[in-house]
């Protein structure tokens, strides 16, 4: 495990602390799951937007022209 320094303005310390202890969580804990969580969030953005460079818009048309034109089923 490593150790890190962080400075943060006391508005954003006061309330990570408000919100540690309403979590019943140390603060370490809270700040180490909300980086946890944003890098997450960080990495999926990346993979939709890898993914969306290798989008084939023919591809595409071509499985929608290969889908029934019918009304939905009940309960769809």
């Amino acid at each position: 495990m490593s150790t890190l320094s962080v400075r943060l303005p006391d508005s954003v310390h006061r309330n990570a602390r408000l919100y540690a202890e309403r979590e019943g969580t140390s603060l370490n804990q809270l700040v180490a799951t909300a980086l946890a969580e944003k890098l997450a969030a960080l990495g999926a953005e990346e993979y939709i937007r890898q993914r969306a460079e290798r989008a084939d818009d023919d591809a595409f048309e071509a499985a929608l022209a290969a889908v029934p034109d019918v009304p939905p089923r009940d309960g769809d």
